[in-house]
């Protein structure tokens, strides 16, 4: 085996739980390969830097050997390197802010335009306004 689709290859990895999902963050530009976006069938080759954004934080592969059939969770670390940055998994454990909004007992679901409004703040506090 030469080389291997990049949605395969995810998904072989477990860093998606299925082939389309990986195939959809692939589309969006949420996978670069050595800092380029691409597409889903691009061959993966051996020493290629794999980054996935997944919000709050970037992870970053490496590919150390072909795989194209789904691995066991223990298998994983023979096929794909771990090397996201120690700062980037902090932000899985920082304490959450929590945004209360104050509405009044009995005044029912939040209307269409508080809707929007929660909504623009919240997007606010989670963007990290990086665009690729």
């Amino acid at each position: 085996m030469d080389e291997v689709r990049l949605d395969k290859y995810l998904w072989a990895v477990r860093i998606f739980k299925t082939r389309s999902d990986a195939a959809e963050a692939i589309r969006n530009n949420k996978v670069l390969v050595n800092d380029n976006t691409c597409k889903p069938s691009r061959e993966v080759r051996i020493g290629d830097e794999i980054t996935v954004k997944r919000m709050p934080v970037v992870y970053r592969y490496k590919v150390l050997d072909y795989v194209s059939s789904r691995q066991p969770a223990r298998n994983v670390p023979a096929y794909c390197l771990n090397i996201t940055p120690q700062e980037e998994l902090d932000k899985l454990s920082a304490p959450r802010e929590t945004i209360f909004v104050f509405r009044d007992r009995g005044t029912g679901r939040p209307t269409k335009k508080e809707r929007r409004e929660i909504d623009a703040l919240m997007e606010g506090f989670y963007d990290d306004g990086e665009e690729w």
